[in-house]
């Protein structure tokens, strides 16, 4: 069904690439007026929108882009995935993952909700992962927590605001190609020798054989974003292809 978030303004962080760009492109196709946003404002070239550069983890950046957008759905998608366990992981990585896997989400809701909640509705969606309370990863410490964290605070701010017409889920892919993915590829293969190696890796835990596509997780992104999803609030939606149900 066409036109699914017709009359709806939409905030994207993180849009530039992989996730958050195929989501900008999905909303943009299913009616929305979409703000889409990055720390690097090249990257939105070529997206059918209005497009700005938005710091996450600047309180004055995400002020000024919740101004400018004013969104009915806020799609909350910045974010880095460290490598390695809590022995490899210093203090100063902990502070940057928490800051932008988390604090990015409390900078931008807390900016947002006062116009949700004026205009009597809005729908957050979070990125988290499978990785998280749901599923541990082998050297994911870092990302583990913060994503865990994040399917915490999703719970919270939907409890704390559903009788007043906010909804607020959380999204908790597996693995998704995306350019930061191919990243990692390569840095696991750097380790063990072999490219190839790393990527057959990746894919073994997968029960399906294959990653995800950025398009499959941006559906859901829409799904959410929209009134078919008027009754869900308060969960994380697990779209693994099967990993953490093994």
């Amino acid at each position: 069904m066409p036109g699914r978030l017709e009359g709806k303004r939409a905030l994207i962080t993180a849009a530039g690439q992989g996730i958050g760009r195929a989501t900008a492109e999905a909303f943009v196709a299913e009616g929305a007026e979409v703000f889409a946003t990055d720390l690097d404002l090249a990257l939105l070239d070529g997206l059918d929108c209005e497009t700005f550069a938005l710091d996450a983890r600047d309180d004055a950046s995400v002020r000024a882009g919740v101004d400018r957008a004013q969104p009915d759905v806020l799609f909350n998608c910045a974010g880095f995935v460290h490598h390695g366990s809590v022995l490899d992981a210093t203090d100063d990585d902990f502070a940057f993952g928490f800051d932008l896997n988390v604090h990015s989400m409390f900078r931008t809701i807390r900016a947002a909700l006062p116009g949700m909640l004026e205009r009597g509705g809005g729908s957050i969606v979070n990125m988290s992962s499978a990785c998280s309370s749901v599923i541990g990863a082998p050297n994911r410490f870092i990302y583990g927590a913060t994503k865990a964290a994040v399917i915490g605070l999703t719970k919270s701010v939907a409890v704390d605001f559903i009788k007043q017409g906010i909804r607020c889920n959380c999204i908790c892919p597996g693995t998704v190609e995306s350019p930061s993915w191919h990243d990692r590829v390569k840095a696991l293969g750097e380790e063990m020798g072999s490219y190839d190696k790393a990527m057959e890796a990746f894919v073994a835990r997968q029960p399906m054989g294959r990653v995800a596509t950025a398009a499959e997780i941006a559906a859901l992104v829409v799904y959410l974003g929209s009134d078919e999803s008027a009754f869900t609030t308060g969960h994380p939606h697990i779209i693994d292809g099967g990993w953490s149900g093994q």
